[in-house]
């Protein structure tokens, strides 16, 4: 077994791999009908499609705990700059995505896609605002000081969301919370139209819970270069996210698992699995040392965000290639996977994607070749 710290980031480039690849699978599908294990739950509930995205956050905190090591000796001047810098540019990249290809057809002719119709809020934004909070704290903070406010920010979102929605429910999908301060703040044209009206799951209001999965991921990073490598250390690990696990399931009965609102029972959840899911990443590769069996997500997780971008570009532009007419996607899944059977269609288009964002991702790891933010 080795103990050594470049194994922590060969388990890390894993769990982030993992999630990468499960997310392109989960967002790419060819279409209706999908396993129900790849969509996201309707509302309340829970499936393995809405771990993905927490755990690509629990991952970022990972990543930040090897990282701040290296800022040690450096003055806060120079790593708020670090901080706001990559914060800026994540964001900028989220609400780029949502705004590509800039243009579009209007009245036979291309224009400007209107700023005021762009989506604001995102998965990247998300990812930009969360690591920009966490890594804040967990700088100027003691650990123990940033994981009691990581309390204090889920028990107070409770009686948050309870009191200012509206309604007879006040989590429902149209009079919560989180969709009132959007809609105060930036207005329903900036909003996730997916659900078929204004509501964005990447809310103001719920990234301030998502702002504790960074968190936890940061303290797990500490914890495993700490005491990672050894079964006593493990175990609690292991121990740790069942008990998170058993925590929400009890918080579930007054404040439902919801992806979409990001609730507090939802990041005891997925902090509860992201953590029994890493210790057994570790244990298969720092104990079993199972290096070779685990490059396919290493290819994912050593450039994660540019294959990200990647997959979510490549399939806005298959949508807007015309073939005939119907887009090229709908040419693709017709003509080649509409041939198998019910769901496995979809499946086997979302596979092939993912495999070819692979291939890209190969291509840049044999050259050498990550490009960090």
């Amino acid at each position: 077994m080795s103990t050594a710290t470049p194994q922590r980031f060969i388990a890390l480039d894993v769990f982030r791999g993992m999630t990468i690849c499960l997310m392109i699978v989960v967002n790419t599908g060819g279409g209706d009908p999908t396993f129900s294990f790849l969509e996201h739950a309707k509302w309340n509930g829970f499936t393995p499609t809405d771990l993905v995205f927490p755990s690509f956050m629990f991952a970022v905190g990972n990543a930040m705990s090897f990282v701040m090591n290296k800022w040690q000796g450096q003055g806060n001047a120079w790593v708020l700059k670090k901080i706001f810098k990559r914060t800026f540019i994540i964001f900028l990249l989220g609400f780029l995505m949502y705004w590509f290809p800039f243009f579009k057809p209007t009245d036979g002719h291309w224009a400007l896609a209107p700023f005021s119709e762009t989506r604001v809020f995102g998965v990247l934004q998300r990812i930009a605002l969360g690591y920009c909070a966490a890594s804040l704290m967990v700088w100027f903070l003691k650990p123990r000081t940033a994981a009691i406010i990581s309390v204090l920010i889920l028990l107070l979102y409770w009686p948050v969301m309870m009191y200012f929605g509206d309604g007879p429910d006040p989590l429902d999908i149209h009079t919560n919370a989180v969709l009132k301060l959007d809609t105060w703040l930036i207005g329903t044209k900036h909003l996730y139209m997916g659900e078929g009206f204004p509501f964005d799951p990447e809310g103001l209001l719920s990234t301030f819970p998502s702002i504790v999965n960074v968190v936890a991921g940061y303290l797990v990073g500490r914890y495993i270069q700490k005491k990672g490598n050894t079964y006593e250390g493990l175990t609690k690990l292991l121990m740790t996210g069942f008990i998170l696990f058993v925590l929400a399931r009890w918080w579930n009965l007054g404040f439902p698992i919801n992806k979409k609102l990001w609730t507090s029972s939802f990041v005891l959840n997925t902090v509860g699995l992201d953590c029994m899911i890493l210790a057994c990443v570790i244990y298969l590769i720092d104990f079993k040392n199972k290096t070779k069996s685990v490059y396919f997500f290493q290819v994912f997780g050593r450039n994660p965000l540019s294959i990200y971008l990647l997959s979510e570009l490549l399939v806005i532009i298959l949508f807007i290639i015309p073939v005939g007419d119907q887009s090229l996607f709908r040419w693709i899944n017709a003509t080649i996977f509409a041939q198998l059977p019910d769901y496995f269609a979809s499946l086997a288009f979302a596979v092939c994607y993912m495999l070819l964002c692979w291939s890209v991702g190969y291509w840049l790891d044999k050259k050498k070749i990550y490009i960090r933010v």
